[in-house]
Parts: C-alpha cells; sequence; structure tokens
C-alpha cells in the first residue's frame, strides 16, 4: 500500500487531457441543476480521463456505503480501503483502487473511487486528487443550484400553503388539509400533526387513518415524537438503520395498521416559542428523509404553528360566544301555562326562524322584549348581536343620528364617525321598542331602509348595505293612529306581517302566581336567604290585584320582598303584600271621598266581585271559592248589588 502526498494543484502541463476534463466538467455544471443528472456526464468523463476500468462517487453513512452515482461495469467496492481513507480522510492506492476524499477535511464522506486508472504506478501523482477536487467544485456548484431552485419553489409552495391555512377557522378541517399538503411536498406516505395536552401528559395525533374517530391518543412520552416533544430537536429515522428502527414505537404501528420505515418529526412552536405539538411525516416514497426535507419541514411547521394558534383562538372566541348565547338564550323564557301565552310560545317557535316581520302588541310591562329576544334566540342569527332602541326616548333631531349613524363632523356634536343601530345589528336582530312614538318623518327614513336595506350615515354619501332583521313593538294601537294619521299607513303594513298580542299580567290567572313564586325563589338566591313562601291568603291576594304594571311590576315586587323580608321569615302571608302595593292599585283609591259610606261600600264590592270573576276568566265557582261563599251566595250578593247576573 501507497501513501500520496498531501495533494497539491497538479500541473496543468503536464497532464493537458485533464485540462480538457476541467472544462467540460465545469461546462457541464453551468447547465444542470439536477447532481444526479450531472453525474451521470461527468463521471465518464473522469473515467476516461484517468484511464480507468470504473469509477464511483460513494458516500459513507452510518456504517454503510451508498453509490451517488459510477461510470464502468459495476465492480464490488473495497469497503475497508473505503473506511481508511474515510478515517485518513487522505488519497490512497490500494490493490489497483485509488480512493479520495471528495472534499478533504469537509466531513461529507463523500469518496471517489477508481480502479485500474493510469495513475496506479508507485510515482507520487495528484492528478487523481485534482481531478477530485475539479469535480467537487462542479458538482458543489450544481448541488447548490438545485437547493436554491428547489427551496424558491418551496417557498412558493409553502407562502401558498399557508394563505390557504390562514383561510381555515376551523381546527380538524385544518389538520386534515396540513397533512395533505405535506405529504404531497415532501413525498412521504402519511402525515400527522400531534398536540401537547400537558395537563393530561398526551398527544393528541390527526388525522389518523385507521382510528376511530380518526384522532390518535398516546402518552407524551412514546416514541420519536416522544423525543421531539421533550427535547425539542427534530429527529428523522432512516429505513437502514437498525438501531434508530428500534426507537419506533411499533404499538402505535400496530394501532394504526401500517409500518413505519422513515420517518421526520419536527417540533411546532408558537409566537411566544412554546412548544405546543409536533408535525410528523412517515415513509419518504423511494428511500430516506433528506436535510432539505427537514429544513422544508421546520417552514412549514412555523407555517403550520401560526395557523394552528390563530385557529385556536378562533376556536375559543366561538365556544365563548356560543356559550354565551346559549346561556343568555336560557334566561329568556316566558313563564307561564296559560292558554294565552301557550298559543303565543307556539307562534314564536313557527315565526323565530323566519325573516319575516313581527309586530309584537301589548301594555308596558308585559314582556314585549322578551319575546323579541325568544323570536332573535329561536332563529339562525341567535349568535349574532340583539340590538334594542327605545323610539319614545330618542328625540327626534337624533332619530335619523342613532338609527343610521352619522361621520365625522357631520354636525356640531359629531366628534368622530358613529356607526347606527341598523349597522350595529346587521347579520342580527333589531328590536324597535315604542314604534308608535316615531315621528312620521323618521318612519319615512325608516320605511326606506326597510325597503331597500341601505343606510346612509348622517353627513355621508356612501351605501351601506344591513341585513338586519327588524321586530316593532308597542302598546298604542297603530290601526287607530293611522286613522288619526299619526302613523304612515305604509309602514303599518310594511311592520305588520305577523302580529303578537301579549295577554296583561291581570288576564293570566294562575301564572301571576307562577310568575311570582319563579321571580321570588330567583331574588332570593341572588339575596343569599333561603326561598320562602306564599300563604294561600297571600296568593289569593296576587290573584285579586289588577296589576296595571303587568309582569314588570310583579318582578319588582318580588325583588323587593326577597330583600326586605325579615331573615327568619319563610311564609309570606297577604298583610306581606300590602305594604308594596302601589295605592293606586286597590279599588278603595277610585272612590271618591264625597261619597256616603253606603254608596263607597257598595261600590267597592262591586269592583271587588267583578275583580274575582275576572280573575277567574268567568269561572262563578272558582271566583266564589275565591272570594269564601257558596256559588248562589255570591249570585244572591251581586242581585242585591245591582249587578249583571248570568247564572248560566
Amino acid at each position: 500500500m501507497a501513501k500520496t502526498p498531501r495533494p497539491t494543484l497538479a500541473s496543468l502541463d503536464a497532464h493537458p487531457a485533464l485540462a480538457e476534463t476541467a472544462s467540460h466538467l465545469f461546462y457541464a455544471a453551468a447547465l444542470e441543476n439536477v447532481p444526479a443528472a450531472f453525474l451521470k456526464q461527468a463521471l465518464p468523463l473522469v473515467c476516461q480521463a484517468l484511464g480507468g476500468d470504473y469509477l464511483a462517487l460513494v458516500k459513507g453513512e452510518k456504517g454503510k456505503w451508498r453509490v451517488l452515482g459510477a461510470s464502468g461495469p459495476e465492480r464490488p467496492l473495497p469497503t475497508d480501503l473505503l473506511a481508511e481513507v474515510l478515517d485518513s480522510d487522505e488519497a490512497q492506492l490500494k490493490r489497483q483502487w485509488y480512493v479520495t476524499p471528495l472534499s478533504p477535511h469537509s466531513g461529507t464522506g463523500e469518496l471517489l473511487a477508481a480502479y485500474r486508472t493510469w495513475m496506479e504506478r508507485p510515482e507520487p501523482s495528484d492528478a487523481f486528487v485534482t481531478t477530485a477536487g475539479w469535480l467537487n467544485a462542479a458538482l458543489a456548484a450544481v448541488r447548490e443550484r438545485e437547493r436554491l431552485d428547489q427551496r424558491l419553489m418551496r417557498l412558493q409552495a409553502i407562502l401558498e400553503i399557508a394563505a390557504r391555512w390562514q383561510q381555515t377557522l376551523e381546527m380538524a378541517p385544518l389538520l386534515e388539509q396540513m397533512a395533505a399538503t405535506s405529504t404531497r411536498l415532501l413525498g412521504s406516505e402519511r402525515a400527522t400533526i400531534f398536540l401537547w395536552d400537558r395537563a393530561a401528559k398526551q398527544l393528541i395525533g390527526r388525522p389518523a387513518l385507521g382510528v376511530q374517530g380518526n384522532e390518535l391518543r398516546i402518552p407524551d412520552s412514546t416514541g420519536i415524537v416522544g423525543q421531539v416533544i421533550h427535547s425539542g430537536q427534530p429527529r428523522r429515522v432512516d429505513v437502514d438503520v437498525e438501531a434508530e428502527q428500534g426507537e419506533v414505537d411499533r404499538r402505535v404501528d400496530r394501532q394504526l395498521k401500517f409500518h413505519t420505515k422513515s420517518l421526520l418529526c419536527v417540533p411546532l412552536r408558537g409566537r411566544s416559542g412554546e412548544l405546543f405539538g409536533a408535525f410528523e411525516v412517515i415513509n419518504k416514497i423511494g428511500g430516506n428523509f433528506t436535510d432539505i426535507d427537514q429544513e422544508a419541514l421546520v417552514e412549514l411547521a412555523a407555517h403550520a404553528a401560526v395557523a394552528l394558534e390563530n385557529t385556536q383562538q378562533v376556536e375559543d372566541l366561538l365556544h365563548s360566544r356560543k356559550q354565551i348565547t346559549d346561556d343568555a338564550a336560557q334566561r329568556v323564557q316566558m313563564i307561564g301555562d296559560c292558554p294565552a301565552v301557550q298559543a303565543l310560545r307556539s307562534t314564536v317557535r313557527r315565526v323565530a326562524d323566519t325573516d319575516l316581520a313581527v309586530l309584537i302588541l301589548g301594555e308596558n310591562g308585559t314582556g314585549k322584549e322578551v319575546v323579541a329576544q325568544m323570536i332573535h334566540y329561536g332563529s339562525r342569527r341567535r349568535a349574532e348581536p340583539f340590538v334594542a332602541v327605545n323610539c319614545a326616548a330618542i328625540t327626534e333631531t337624533l332619530l335619523e343620528s342613532e338609527l343610521f349613524g352619522h361621520e365625522k363632523g357631520a354636525f356640531t356634536d359629531a366628534r368622530e364617525m358613529r356607526q347606527g343601530k341598523f349597522e350595529l345589528a346587521s347579520k342580527g336582530t333589531l328590536f324597535l321598542d315604542e314604534i308608535g312614538d316615531m315621528s312620521l318623518a323618521g318612519q319615512a327614513k325608516l320605511l326606506r331602509v326597510l325597503e331597500e336595506k341601505i343606510v346612509v350615515r348622517v353627513g355621508g354619501s356612501t351605501n351601506i348595505a344591513t341585513n338586519a332583521r327588524v321586530l316593532a313593538a308597542t302598546n298604542q294601537n297603530l290601526a287607530d293612529l293611522v286613522r288619526q294619521k299619526r302613523f304612515r299607513e305604509d309602514l303599518y303594513f310594511r311592520l305588520n306581517v305577523v302580529t303578537l298580542d301579549m295577554p296583561p299580567l291581570r288576564d293570566r290567572g294562575d301564572d301571576i302566581v307562577t310568575l311570582a313564586e319563579h321571580f321570588l325563589k330567583h331574588f332570593c338566591l341572588q339575596a343569599r336567604r333561603r326561598i320562602v313562601k306564599f300563604t294561600t291568603a297571600a296568593k289569593r291576594r296576587l290573584l285579586a290585584h289588577r296589576w296595571p304594571g303587568n309582569v314588570r311590576e310583579l318582578r319588582n315586587l318580588m325583588e323587593r320582598l326577597a330583600y326586605l323580608a325579615p331573615d327568619d321569615q319563610d311564609k309570606l302571608d297577604a298583610p306581606d303584600l300590602a305594604f308594596i302595593l302601589s295605592p293606586a292599585s286597590t279599588a278603595a283609591n277610585a272612590l271618591s271621598l264625597d261619597a256616603p259610606l253606603t254608596d263607597a261600600t257598595q261600590r267597592f264590592q262591586i269592583e271587588y266581585i267583578k275583580r274575582h270573576i275576572e280573575a277567574c276568566r268567568g269561572n262563578m265557582t272558582a271566583a266564589a271559592e275565591r272570594l269564601g261563599l257558596h256559588r248562589s251566595n255570591l249570585y244572591r250578593k251581586m242581585r242585591q248589588l245591582e249587578m249583571e247576573v248570568d247564572e248560566e
């Protein structure tokens, strides 16, 4: 065995054929950007110049040798000589084989091996080493150009991919897209994105083909992905490296009904740098994953992490909004089972998920806004805004600005642009309460918006589309207002597609007690006191009251009782209600002090009996029971008071 001296650049004058070979090598390198194609041209040129029978470019990888390219009839490689040259990093000649590092001291593990060249003579010669240096320089130029071309194409693909990912706002479809994209871009069979549940010490992988629900859950210490999660460093597993194959968790393979041969896994880090998962591709088609593949997956993972964080934030917001919406919908309910309320609930269910205009009529305090909210939360608009406007509380000069918005400087106090209620309620519901108090000028503008579904801010000129559903309510008789020319007839018919009549509380019979108990329980819990009950006398007193303020009055009464009743009191009797009943609510207040006692007593008895009969919806037997009389005695008393009696 002979060792060559440390190579120096050979004299081209001594070897004119090599000069021509160098020219051809660099010319081919200038035209090619695929290393395999370049080597297919270059190695025969080098082999011919050296006069050898066989020339091979080999690479030592993890104890094995891989041929990157060759020229001439294939021959068994001198593996012992290759190992010696790899260790010594110097050219050596042995048994007709001349082997030299392609790039000394580079650590690439690439060697150029020639068999039976004219440089086998024992005299010193650096021509072979020099030629290897030229080949290395030319090949490096091709590889760099290939790397840049691949990186450019990869970045273009990644930018397009990232743009699509940013538009996906649901986690499951996003993970599916990421897996499909990475398998296509990196030429792998499968891909999985693992999200780290630190609290449960689990990795949740999707998509997981072959697993029910397409989701894989494994301990965060499992296999290669577990190593990546805990180390924060990428890992690769090659097909032909037994030690690395032993690190693959075959239990997961069996669960997935799949066999992992090669694997590449990189960490997923958020904007803050916190590690929250891993991105894994499995089974490179046609070999092992390369450094370029790893670089590509690292870049993909960076974009994936941003998209996943954004999607998680959006999902969290959507979940929170849904939860808030569901909570609000549960709080909006109509208590009671009287026929009028049952019919009302049935109508609300039918019209809720339509875009029909609804006009809600009823006295103050009957719950018109509650019904409007029930319609909103029962529709597909439930997650969008519900905006309520009290038309009676807005002056005519501010009505247009309030409903349609204004631009900055539109009038004296318009210091900044402001959106109107129609814009704020876009895609949701706009509730116009006390619509009967709106001015005729305001009605005309409202009608235009309802017909065209376009608003223009005060002081502006831009048409702004609105898709708000309008619900209107009033305690006035709009038909009478139309006849009196105080309400536009065309707006009346535009709003009055469906009419809902709210029954006054005095006509809802036993619903009064049901509502009172509901409100009282609610406010007792709020006041952190034990729940109190009504006595039979208290219930009769509630049913006998006229409730001019309707449900609002009843609710306020129960709130006061819950907070003002003694803590040790567990029963509420009729006298407990008296001190908070409105003076105007008793019949005595309607009597004139100028009337004699006999006349006043007669009037009180007539009014008292009438109210009991109305509260029982004409059921004389029930009214008599409430009054503590037999039915026949009630009729007799009514005749004595000269009241109209219909014993049938």
